[in-house]
């Protein structure tokens, strides 16, 4: 298998990446192209001697390399056959920094220290299970504590959302405001949205699409534009009107007219 740029964790971070380049198409992109190999990559402390000239343990179905060039990198490469986890169950921890925590940081660097102090003197077919079941358990714990993180996140996102659409009617509605509603920091709340739209881009979007069910709601026929705009919390009518244009291309008005004939 030919060496791929090594893209450098930092310390307490665990990166996974597969071999080849339809493989690597497949874990980012989605796919049925499976890798020959599984590459875990992690920082661990090792004597100052291995550190710097390097060393590299390769059995059948797994090959532990200590990377000379990147000080205490570890790689430890598996056949992706070998594994219980399904290819696609990885994608979540595939070709970034996730973080792993201390005890499993912690057993993985006393595993690779008595690998590469005795490798040499023990069974080369026990020590590949032996990679392999530590490059398991790397693995199924990492996975586990990324899809919690994810789920967390998706919870707090879900709440964000709720309190956006319970008071879009205020127009004091700011970050800030979103952020002390939740119990979290600023940055944490940015940190939600990061899909390239952002807090006020969403506030606006969800603001939006209050005002198109209202104006094509018959029952508020009746109701102006300038008041739509107040219980969807824009400051003015003129506002309201310059915002909804520019986001659907037509006016309030006209917007309603269509939506009541249609």
């Amino acid at each position: 298998m030919a060496e791929h740029p090594v893209d450098v964790p930092a310390s307490g971070y665990l990166v996974v990446r597969a071999s080849g380049a339809a493989a690597a198409r497949a874990a980012i992109l989605g796919g049925t192209a499976d890798p020959e190999s599984v590459q875990l990559l992690m920082r661990c402390p090792v004597p100052r001697a291995v550190a710097e000239s390097g060393a590299k343990l390769t059995f059948a179905d797994a090959t532990l390399h200590l990377l000379p060039s990147e000080r205490g990198v570890v790689m430890l490469t598996v056949a992706a056959a070998k594994l219980s986890i399904p290819f696609t169950e990885l994608r979540p921890l595939m070709f970034r920094p996730v973080e792993v925590d201390a005890p499993l940081r912690t057993l993985f660097a006393s595993a690779v220290a008595h690998v590469l102090a005795a490798g040499s003197r023990l069974d080369p077919h026990g020590l590949a299970h032996h990679l392999l079941g530590l490059a398991e358990l790397v693995l199924r714990s990492a996975l586990r504590v990324e899809l919690d993180r994810v789920d967390a996140l998706a919870a707090r996102r879900r709440a964000a959302l709720e309190y956006m659409r319970a008071h879009l009617g205020e127009q004091s509605l700011t970050a800030d405001k979103i952020a002390e509603a939740l119990y979290i920091s600023r940055r944490r709340l940015y940190q939600l949205f990061d899909d390239g739209q952002g807090v006020s881009e969403r506030l606006k979007g969800l603001r939006i699409e209050r005002a198109k069910t209202l104006l094509a709601d018959p029952a508020k026929a009746g109701r102006g534009i300038a008041e739509i705009a107040r219980d969807c919390g824009f400051t003015s009518a003129p506002h309201f009107s310059r915002t909804f244009r520019r986001a659907t291309g037509r006016t309030p008005r006209e917007f309603r007219e269509q939506a009541l004939r249609g």
